[in-house]
């Protein structure tokens, strides 16, 4: 039984990195620390190890869930698109029935984890299964799909602030408004790449609906919005000079990011979405801690 169990090991790893590579694992990193600054802002400092582990898998899951459930409902439109050639559902690497049955374990896992945390939180987590698995279905209706991502991201803070302190303050929901323009503005960047294969499938987004030029604007008033609200945030929780200058820096590389595309040049995108975005959101959380518990 032992020998059986572990020569298995090797096939269940590689399933696992086929499925950590479909649902892009490593992007967790533009939400968990949105969820870090709302669970450690809730507890003024240190929260416990059990509030954050079981926020810290919750969030992995959840997005997990969320990815796996787009990948899923996208795949007529990824296998048409010479962009999306190489997502292991497209290339037979995983079948749409192991990719469902991860799906549903990381919502398993995700509840679970919401059930470590208190009542509110698994009361909660079905609402929050639902929207982040409708958003996939929103570009089939609606251009402002851009602020349904948003808004699932947004849910991060609020969430990590509801893991400690099941209550909802105002820190926490501008926070979620905060990530959720955030989120908006590099989606909107993000949606110009495709704007031509979306139109010929169907698909909104701003770019298709206004053109990339007039995208490009509304990108940008999204990062000021979201600027805005980060610093109101701020504001609201009582931090102090150390969070303003981290917030001003990150102003900064927002507004850095919009320089580096343009209607004619999308080259820069994967910088602009990717790595910068990253940035942000470790940093911000950097921000957030330095602040509660003082310059390192």
């Amino acid at each position: 039984m032992l020998q059986k169990l572990t020569s298995s090991w090797p096939m269940l790893w590689q399933e696992f990195a086929l499925f950590a590579r479909l649902v892009k694992i490593e992007h967790s990193v533009f939400a968990l620390p949105f969820a870090y600054i709302g669970l450690f802002l809730a507890a003024s400092g240190w929260p416990g190890w059990g509030p954050f582990i079981f926020l810290s898998v919750a969030m992995v899951a959840v997005r997990s869930f969320a990815m796996a459930v787009n990948r899923l409902a996208d795949v007529q439109y990824d296998l048409k698109n010479p962009r999306t050639q190489d997502r292991p559902l497209v290339t037979g690497e995983i079948s749409p029935s192991k990719a469902w049955i991860m799906t549903l374990t990381a919502a398993v896992v995700f509840v679970l984890a919401c059930a470590g945390l208190n009542t509110l939180c698994l009361y909660l987590s079905p609402l929050a299964l639902v929207w982040s698995g409708l958003y996939s279905y929103s570009k089939r209706v609606t251009w402002l799909s851009h602020f349904w991502l948003g808004s699932v991201l947004g849910l991060a803070p609020l969430g990590g602030w509801l893991a400690y302190s099941p209550t909802f303050t105002l820190p926490a929901v501008l926070f979620f408004l905060g990530v959720t323009f955030w989120v908006a503005g590099f989606d909107i960047l993000y949606a110009c790449q495709d704007v031509r294969f979306d139109r010929e499938v169907g698909l909104k987004s701003m770019p298709v609906r206004f053109g990339i030029q007039e995208a490009l604007l509304l990108s940008t008033f999204s990062h000021v919005n979201a600027s805005l609200f980060f610093l109101i945030a701020g504001w609201a929780a009582g931090l102090s000079w150390i969070y303003i200058l981290v917030w001003l820096a990150v102003s900064i590389v927002l507004l850095w990011e919009h320089t580096l595309v343009a209607a004619d040049d999308l080259d820069q995108l994967d910088l602009a979405f990717f790595t910068l975005n990253g940035i942000i959101a470790v940093v911000l959380c950097a921000g957030v801690l330095a602040d509660i518990f003082g310059p390192l």
